[in-house]
């Protein structure tokens, strides 16, 4: 199966609950690559890169989040795979 990239917009209550770093630990658990970061506009935003199943299985995670989180959407789209191997939060 090929790889894939897709970009995932999380809005809701996701910024000051650890959201970047739940996404990181659950990304490595799918094995992908890519990033993560915060956005002014109180949103994050992620790029995932990996094979189709474990990318999708990864932005139906978004919805969930850590505990403090509320996702209120999840916007996705496709993207252009990562520079850097490995998966990073963006500052």
């Amino acid at each position: 199966m090929a790889d894939i990239t897709r970009t995932a917009r999380i809005t809701g209550r996701v910024q000051g609950v650890a959201y970047r770093a739940w996404v990181r630990g659950q990304a490595g658990k799918f094995g992908l690559g890519g990033w993560v970061r915060n956005c002014d506009d109180g949103a994050v935003m992620a790029l995932f890169h990996g094979p189709e199943a474990q990318v999708e299985a990864m932005i139906t995670a978004c919805w969930s989040g850590p505990v403090a989180a509320s996702v209120r959407n999840v916007e996705t789209g496709s993207g252009t795979p990562p520079t850097e191997p490995g998966f990073h939060i963006q500052r």
